[in-house]
């Protein structure tokens, strides 16, 4: 059984500003039950806009609303969520992040990893937000 991709995309389509020719996709369902996110940010799926620019806690809303709207596509939802892997920039932002996280999950129980990394891959985005579920 192949794994099903889902919202495929190149990345010179969605970072035309950066010479990168690859092809990926928002979420993978491995063998029709673990399902594999891209790190969320504060980016509308639809528009490829960035979204809450400066704002750490609305960019943690919308990638919390895009694995969610994500994990719906596959098949999932939330409460499907195994582990968590949240990235940010400034240690600073750590308790705005984990209080919005922590609401859209509330009751889940993930296993969560936090890092505080010196950037991402636009210097606009604040947080991102990786996640794995199991249906």
């Amino acid at each position: 059984m192949k794994h099903t991709r889902i919202r495929p995309f190149n990345t010179k389509d969605t970072y035309p500003e950066q010479n990168i020719d690859n092809d990926l996709c928002q979420a993978v369902v491995a063998k029709g039950s673990t399902v594999f996110l891209r790190g969320q940010i504060g980016q509308n799926l639809e528009t490829n806009e960035s979204v809450c620019i400066g704002d750490v806690k609305g960019q943690t809303e919308q990638a919390m609303y895009n694995i969610d709207m994500l994990l719906k596509e596959a098949g999932g939802e939330l409460e499907d969520i195994c582990k968590i892997t949240i990235y940010i920039i400034d240690p600073r932002y750590r308790e705005d992040v984990y209080r919005v996280v922590g609401r859209w999950l509330k009751g889940v129980h993930p296993v969560s990893t936090g890092i505080v990394v010196s950037a991402l891959a636009r210097p606009e985005w604040l947080v991102e937000v990786d996640a794995t579920a199991v249906i």
